[in-house]
Parts: structure tokens; sequence; C-alpha cells
């Protein structure tokens, strides 16, 4: 997923969750969806109990996890 592409999904403002990346047009923060899905949900799952989420959301969450990942690798 490109950086365009997890920016059309993945917004941050400051009045929303303490300015936690949230998907966009809703309250549910990027750490929420890594959570559900390191506790062993599956996308069905998520989508089933948010359904203001798709499956496209849930993959720009772990994009926009990832390449948070590679810049924090270069700023250590």
């Amino acid at each position: 997923m490109s950086s365009t592409e997890i920016r059309e999904r993945i917004s941050i403002s400051p009045n929303k969750r303490f300015g936690r990346p949230c998907v966009k047009g809703t309250r549910i923060a990027v750490e929420d969806v890594l959570v559900w899905l390191a506790s062993g949900m599956s996308n069905g799952d998520i989508v089933k109990d948010f359904p203001e989420l798709k499956k496209e959301d849930i993959l720009a969450c772990l994009a926009y996890a990832a390449q948070r990942e590679r810049l924090h690798r270069f700023v250590s």
C-alpha cells in the first residue's frame, strides 16, 4: 500500500483520540486495530464487530504501522 493510499484511510487530528492516528471517518485508532489483530481477531471478525471499517482500512492500519517502523529505524 502506497503512502498516498495510507493517507486516504488514516488521519491524525489533535481533537480526536488525543492526536492518535485513526481510520478516517471514525474514532477507531490504528493502535486499536493492531491490538485486535494481535489478540487473534481476523479481518472478518473486526469488520463484523465494527461495520464502519472495511478490509482496506485494516490493511491501511498495518501498512501505517510498518511505515512507522521503517522510519523509526532511520531515526534511532
